[in-house]
């Protein structure tokens, strides 16, 4: 008899490292701070549609292309998508996988970001500039959950691979990289410290 673990779905969690690593979060949070001060038509965007918080989806969508200092989060970045897509087994025929959209996320007390994913892109994610204690973790969800028509529910104890949902803690100055299909939320932050990240998109064509 055998039990196969088949499908996985694969999610890349580091921490930046080498020169970058300490010296970008100082710059990277002022920024992100300055941004939504002189951004009316994100804040505008953000009203509507991040009801509490800010985010420069919106407005200012590719930051890695209008500051020194996110360009320099990408070449960072550049390394670990190169690590997960090794991981991925992905075959890019030649093609370089390259960030296409980057943009700032800030999350005061009650804040939430539904579920969602990222159509259109390859690899997507998050890197962490500011987490306050208590801060809210990625929840990301289990990619057959909605053909789970008579499954009965996980035990409490359940190995993390099987069970529907998973947060994985957001912790200042790390990255999570995911598939861009595998749909994931963060849940309302119950803190009075904003929490402060970048998220982004990286595609082959």
């Amino acid at each position: 008899m055998a039990v196969l673990k088949l499908f996985p779905t694969l999610v890349y969690c580091a921490r930046l490292t080498g020169a970058a690593a300490g010296k970008i979060d100082a710059r990277l949070l002022r920024e992100c701070l300055q941004l939504r001060q002189d951004d009316p038509a994100g804040r505008k965007w953000s009203a509507g549609r991040y009801p509490g918080g800010y985010t420069s989806y919106g407005s200012a969508h590719r930051m890695h292309r209008m500051s020194p200092t996110f360009a320099a989060l990408e070449r960072a970045i550049d390394r670990h998508v190169a690590r997960f897509a090794s991981s991925l087994e992905l075959d890019l025929a030649g093609r370089k996988l390259a960030m296409t959209d980057c943009w700032v996320n800030i999350m005061p007390r009650g804040t939430a970001h539904g579920l969602h994913l990222h159509p259109l892109s390859t690899i997507s994610g998050t890197y962490y500039v500011k987490t306050p204690r208590g801060s809210p973790g990625l929840k990301l969800e289990d990619p057959r959950l909605e053909r789970m028509m008579a499954a009965p529910p996980r035990r409490a104890a359940a190995a993390r691979e099987n069970r529907p949902w998973i947060v994985l803690p957001a912790r200042a100055g790390g990255v999570v990289l995911f598939e861009s299909w595998l749909r994931h939320e963060v849940p309302a932050n119950p803190i009075a410290g904003e929490r402060i990240s970048i998220s982004f998109n990286y595609s082959w064509f």
